[in-house]
């Protein structure tokens, strides 16, 4: 299992893309951030808002020098059917990764053995392969695209600012913090 702070092994799946089912692997992502978004199944009720949500989005991430990928333990062919059959899905056209055999899931401890799904982790990886930022949600609790783009964004200025902190609710343009002995106590 990968944490925080650590390379990211080479993991490869295939993954749904504008239409076609293609193999794709971490490494083919060097250079720039990467945004992996697990979740339980396709076809279900959380999911397709989660991944509507982000597909609204997914032009700022592109902007930021990201690529989204979604993951989840169906394959490359649910994943086009549901594109196909599904208005809010229909929205995605950022890859849609396959992990049927729950491989990439358990290397981010997402993996639910007794039920063959993932459960809902959000994880950036900076251009060198560094995992950034984990979050894990329970099945029943949606994440917010909003939020995953402003841990990008603050993930991304101490990656280029390694002097600087951000703090609580950072967003870019707004204060960051040097740290040192003169702030103890002070904040």
């Amino acid at each position: 299992m990968v944490k925080v702070g650590q390379e990211v092994p080479e993991f490869s799946m295939a993954a749904y893309q504008d239409d076609e089912i293609k193999d794709i692997k971490l490494s083919d992502y060097k250079g720039k951030w990467v945004v992996l978004m697990f979740y339980p199944a396709d076809f279900t009720f959380v999911c397709p808002t989660e991944l509507e949500d982000i597909a609204a989005l997914y032009p700022k991430f592109q902007e930021q020098g990201a690529e989204v990928i979604s993951v989840s333990t169906d394959t490359a062919f649910v994943h086009k059917a549901w594109h196909d059959e599904s208005a809010a899905i229909g929205k995605v056209n950022y890859p849609m990764g396959a992990d049927p055999t729950g491989t990439v899931s358990k290397l981010f401890d997402v993996y639910i053995e007794e039920e063959g799904l993932a459960l809902r982790g959000t994880f950036i990886i900076d251009p060198d392969g560094v995992l950034k930022t984990a979050e894990i949600h329970d099945l029943g609790i949606g994440r917010s695209a909003a939020e995953a783009l402003r841990k990008l964004e603050a993930a991304k200025f101490v990656h280029e600012h390694g002097d600087q902190v951000c703090p609580a609710n950072w967003t870019p343009g707004a204060d960051t913090l040097v740290p040192g002995l003169d702030l103890v106590g002070k904040i």
